[in-house]
């Protein structure tokens, strides 16, 4: 817990109901900071962490008039500042039995769902709550994918190419937010042995230089990282998580 005569500090996270936002939630509340939790489902009865309905936000991020209003009820929730904006959810539709949406068989309606959740979530999030950030000299840390930069066997080409836009937009927000003593940086995860994972990845992880699969709480822990002062001058990076795939 942070000692008695400092500030308990604020995380708002998004995507916390599973997988790496579920283990992000346990390791920021082992360290005594108030989470504030962000997800298209009420908050539930059988919360597996200790928190309350006042630390829960229900919103659509795929609605942008929602996620406006979101922002307004967050701000009202916070002591006027926030240590930290993680954008963590995200989703990856599959096509019929399961398999990768590719870039012709991707609908324009799929290709706009996926953006908004994936993309402009984040960057409306990080906008609206600007002035708590930059009061709190926050952090903010965008999930992208090794998927951004390479075409994977199974993430779809919109999940995909949301996730480079992503890095990309987190490279044109620590340039922006910098100077106002906001670090902005990605974390791209590998393969994480979370519930998003497709049939078959047994066979991408014998290709991994450590042949595993990496586990939720080693990503939070570097997210957590990002969020504290062990990385006060890291600044646009993103930082690869997964045991080597990517060499």
């Amino acid at each position: 817990m942070p000692a008695t005569n400092q500030p308990r500090r604020t995380l708002l996270l998004t995507g916390a109901s599973r997988g790496i936002g579920h283990a992000t939630v346990k390791r920021f509340s082992a360290a005594g900071w108030r989470v504030i939790t962000c997800s298209r489902h009420p908050f539930p009865e059988n919360c597996p962490w200790e928190a309350g309905p006042e630390d829960h936000i229900q919103v659509d991020l795929s609605d942008p008039e929602n996620t406006e209003q979101a922002i307004v009820e967050t701000k009202s929730r916070l002591r006027g500042e926030l240590h930290a904006l993680v954008n963590n959810a995200a989703i990856s539709p599959k096509a019929a039995g399961g398999t990768r949406l590719d870039s012709i068989a991707t609908s324009r309606d799929d290709w706009h769902h996926i953006f908004q959740v994936n993309f402009f979530a984040p960057i409306m999030l990080a906008r609206g709550l600007l002035d708590e950030l930059k009061v709190a000299r926050g952090s903010v840390v965008n999930v992208t994918s090794i998927a951004g930069s390479r075409v994977h066997p199974f993430a779809g080409a919109a999940y995909a190419t949301s996730k480079a836009a992503l890095a990309a937009l987190t490279r044109e927000m620590a340039a922006d937010f910098g100077p106002l003593g906001i670090r902005v940086n990605a974390i791209a995860p590998g393969e994480i042995d979370t519930a998003m994972l497709s049939p078959g990845t047994d066979k991408i992880v014998e290709h991994i230089p450590m042949h595993r699969l990496g586990t939720p709480d080693e990503v939070a822990k570097i997210i957590y990282v990002l969020c504290t002062d062990t990385s006060s001058y890291v600044n646009g990076a993103e930082i690869h998580i997964n045991g080597g795939q990517h060499v």
